[in-house]
């Protein structure tokens, strides 16, 4: 089962991840919300370290990092 976040909007998001290999040969990973799920990608939580935000004028929620405190 596919993490779930409802925006303001009342819209359901699916979080998914994927590998990515950059320009210069390193292998990343990228989050990314859909409104449909995929299964190849789709995760179950949130990684260890983000939280999710939204984007105050169009609703899409990302993920962030969360600061340590000080």
């Amino acid at each position: 089962m596919a993490y779930a976040h409802t925006n303001s909007k009342g819209t359901v998001y699916y979080l998914h991840s994927k590998k990515v290999v950059l320009k210069g040969g390193k292998e990343q990973t990228i989050y990314y919300f859909a409104k449909a799920v995929t299964e190849e990608f789709a995760i179950d939580a949130i990684p260890a370290g983000k939280m999710v935000k939204e984007n105050v004028r169009t609703g899409l929620p990302l993920l962030a990092g969360i600061k340590p405190p000080m």
